[in-house]
């Protein structure tokens, strides 16, 4: 005898072949076999739409966190639209946020304001991405440019490159290096000491294989040979030292192209990103510690990052911009002189975003 699917008193209606129809008849939402699909259906809509709810407030805490300090729209005169994308990033030593401890754990002084400890053209287009490591000492032309302090207009000078930051912030930074390249910059993206020392804590350190021990009195490395996690205070001096390098700041500026690529790479691996642990602060922290352009939009900097994560992983180029001459003498001391033709052709295929040929 066939069970009851309904409360009514009766049987189920049977089909031509006296089998009996499948499920409740009746009222919707009966306890029968057909009504446990229906019951699957709602949780999964009500499951789909609190993670939606839950996606909205978390992009929308995302975007409100990110400081976008810099307005790349107040400077003129820049260079027309290349190809591809291009993002200046700036490692500034900011000690914003720091303790007294923390700067003298970190070796870092108490220098106030900011300036640029290191700045990095990242490309990236049709044929894969390149980091361009612009040396803070690159004896260069700054374009004329008004003091927002004293309200004096200045002319154009040569300087070193890391002057146009402490004399006019990112946007004369970027201004000067458009001048300089001719590669217009899309977007921004710099992070201060506290902040690098944060996202390299909360993704659980990054491993780095060392050809030879680092000490650095002044930027407090002490380095083993060989493969090491480092947590962010040693990511911090193994980042800035230069003294034992032979080429001095290009040296240091390769160890910082080296270590930005695997900072992207340690934040995608799976035990980063399935572990809410790591993932939460992971997030947090780099979002807290950037300053971006106004027109930095969250899809841009998750772009930005598969482009570092890219160089990691072999799709992309890591170098200095050609020199000429690491001790050049000028007034305002011993500095760097880009080889002029070389350069040159490697800013024209960034412009062009064609394949980088330049060594």
């Amino acid at each position: 005898m066939d069970s009851w699917t309904d409360d009514d008193d009766r049987r189920p209606a049977r089909d031509d072949r006296g089998h009996g129809y499948r499920g409740g008849h009746g009222r919707d939402g009966g306890n029968g076999v057909g009504s446990r699909p229906r019951r699957l259906v709602r949780a999964t809509a009500v499951l789909v739409v609190a993670l939606l709810v839950a996606s909205a407030g978390t992009y929308l805490w995302a975007d409100t966190t990110l400081n976008r300090d810099v307005d790349l729209g107040e400077i003129g005169d820049r260079p027309p639209d290349g190809r591809g994308t291009t993002y200046l990033v700036v490692g500034s030593d900011s000690r914003e946020g720091l303790s007294e401890e923390d700067t003298e754990e970190l070796h870092t002084g108490a220098v106030e304001g900011r300036r640029t400890d290191s700045m990095i053209l990242l490309h990236t287009g049709a044929h894969g991405t390149t980091m361009v490591s612009l040396p803070r000492d690159s004896w260069v032309t700054i374009p004329g440019y008004l003091d927002p302090d004293t309200g004096k207009r200045h002319s154009p000078a040569r300087n070193k490159l890391n002057a146009a930051f402490s004399l006019g912030g990112p946007e004369l930074l970027v201004r000067t290096i458009e001048f300089n390249t001719g590669v217009r910059i899309d977007h921004y993206a710099e992070s201060g000491f506290g902040g690098f020392v944060d996202i390299v804590d909360s993704v659980g350190g990054v491993e780095m294989c060392l050809d030879q021990a680092v000490r650095d009195e002044s930027s407090g490395a002490d380095l083993e040979r060989g493969c090491q996690t480092l947590d962010g205070a040693d990511a911090l001096a193994f980042v800035r030292q230069r003294h034992q390098e032979a080429q001095g700041d290009l040296g240091r500026t390769r160890n910082q192209q080296r270590f930005l690529a695997a900072l992207a790479e340690r934040a995608a691996a799976p035990g980063t990103l399935l572990n809410p642990l790591r993932l939460v602060p992971a997030v947090r922290a780099g979002l807290e510690m950037l300053i971006v352009d106004e027109g930095m939009s969250l899809p841009d900097l998750a772009s930005m990052f598969q482009a570092l994560r890219g160089v990691s992983g072999g799709d992309g180029t890591r170098i200095n911009v050609p020199v000429a001459d690491t001790g050049l003498r000028t007034r305002k001391g011993s500095a760097v002189r880009w080889d002029a033709e070389r350069a040159e052709r490697l800013f024209e295929e960034l412009r062009e975003d064609r394949p980088v040929t330049v060594s």
